[in-house]
C-alpha cells in the first residue's frame, strides 16, 4: 500500500459519557476503495463523522494529506477535498435538484459548475431529468445519487459514503456500486465506504476493515474478509448479504 491519503491512529470517540469508538487505527490509501463493515450500532457512521469533525476526537489523530485535522471544524475539512455523502442522505428537500448539486459546489474552489454539472449527470442521468424537481419529491433512490453528485460537484480528493445502498431496491443500489468503482477506475477517486451490505462492499473495495463496538476488530483485502468464516457467518449467511 501507497502512503495512506486518510489516517487514524488511536481515534476514540463519545456522546456525552458512552464512548463510541475505542482506539481505532484505520488507512486509506491515494486511489483505493477501501470499505468498513459492522453491524447496527458498531460505531461505523461515529467513525465516519469523527473524520469530519463532528463529533471531534477526544483522543488520537485523524490525518489527511499529511496534515493533522482532528481539531479542524467542518467547513475548513470540506475546504482540504474530502466530501461526504451522510447516512440519511440529508439533501436539502425543498430546493431543487439543481440548487442541492449547486450548494455542493461551493466548498469547491474550482467553480466550473456547468462542467461538473454535465460530469455528475453522466454517472446519474435520472437527475438531469429532474433539474427543477423539488428534491423532496424525489424517489429515495434518486435522493441517494443526488447525495452523492452533491458531493461530487465539490471535486473532492477522498469521496465519503455511509450506507449509499441503505433502503435501496436492489438494481438501484447495484448502480450506486457501479458508480462508485467508476469513479474509482475512470478518476482515481479515493474512497472510504461505509456500509452494511458487507458482500457488494467487499467485492468493491480493494480493502477492508470489520467494526465491533467500536473498534476494528479484522482488516484485510476485499476478498480476504469476503472468505474469512467468522465474516460470512455474521454479515453473510445471516441474510446481510
Amino acid at each position: 500500500m501507497t502512503a495512506p491519503l486518510l489516517c487514524m491512529r488511536g481515534l476514540r470517540a463519545r456522546y456525552g459519557a458512552v464512548i463510541a469508538l475505542h482506539g481505532v487505527d484505520l488507512d486509506v490509501a491515494q486511489g483505493e476503495i477501501v470499505t468498513l463493515i459492522g453491524a447496527n450500532g458498531a460505531g461505523k457512521s461515529t467513525l465516519m463523522m469523527t473524520i469530519f469533525g463532528d463529533p471531534q476526537a477526544y483522543e488520537g489523530q485523524v490525518i489527511y494529506d499529511g496534515q493533522d485535522i482532528t481539531r479542524l471544524p467542518t467547513h475548513e475539512i470540506a475546504r482540504l477535498g474530502i466530501a461526504q455523502s451522510p447516512e440519511g442522505r440529508r439533501i436539502f428537500p425543498r430546493m431543487s435538484v439543481l440548487e442541492n448539486l449547486q450548494m455542493g459546489a461551493v466548498a469547491s474552489a474550482h467553480r466550473q459548475v456547468e462542467a461538473d454539472l454535465e460530469r455528475v449527470f453522466a454517472f446519474f442521468p435520472r437527475l438531469k431529468e429532474r433539474l427543477r424537481q423539488r428534491s423532496g419529491t424525489l424517489s429515495g433512490g434518486e435522493q441517494q445519487m443526488l447525495a452523492i453528485a452533491r458531493a461530487l460537484m465539490a471535486r473532492p480528493r477522498l469521496l465519503l459514503l455511509d450506507e449509499p445502498s441503505l433502503g435501496l431496491a436492489p438494481l438501484i443500489a447495484q448502480h450506486i456500486f457501479d458508480v462508485i468503482r467508476d469513479l474509482n477506475a475512470r478518476e482515481k477517486l479515493t474512497v472510504f465506504l461505509v456500509e452494511q451490505n458487507a458482500y457488494h462492499a467487499l467485492k468493491l473495495a480493494h480493502r477492508g476493515y470489520v467494526m465491533v463496538n467500536g473498534e476494528i476488530t479484522l482488516r484485510g483485502s476485499g476478498r480476504e474478509l469476503l472468505e474469512r468464516p467468522e465474516v460470512r457467518a455474521a454479515y453473510l449467511e445471516g441474510g446481510h448479504a
